[in-house]
């Protein structure tokens, strides 16, 4: 079993300070992070700062995806790899998610109550 090394007490390297943990919020991305009480130095957790990056190279694509009619409605397949991403964050098949029509030609779609991404 592997352990985290956040959860050992981790000193600041410029003043040897005990560094204390906290949340930072990026783009409504929370990451664990530590800070240095004395010079606010802050780390960020390794594989959360990866999980950042993995969600800003996502959020930079741009996806052609078909729009169908199903019913009475019209339906749009939403990609794997966004969909991948979503379920490693969260559960999310099943569940309702909510769409409104934000601007002309822009539909939002929010897979959670927040509209942040929750570690």
């Amino acid at each position: 079993m592997t352990v985290d090394i956040f959860q050992n007490t981790i000193l600041c390297k410029k003043c040897s300070v005990k560094m204390n943990p906290l949340q930072v919020i990026k783009n409504g991305f929370e990451m664990r992070a530590i800070e240095c009480p004395k010079c606010n130095e802050k780390i960020i957790h390794p594989s959360d700062e990866q999980e950042f990056n993995n969600f800003v190279n996502l959020k930079n694509k741009e996806f052609n995806v078909k729009m169908r009619f199903v019913g009475n409605s019209y339906a749009v397949s939403i990609p794997r790899e966004i969909v991948n991403f979503m379920q490693h964050q969260q559960k999310i098949m099943d569940d309702m998610v909510k769409l409104c029509f934000e601007d002309f030609g822009k539909i939002s779609l929010r897979f959670n109550e927040h509209g942040g991404i929750k570690r």
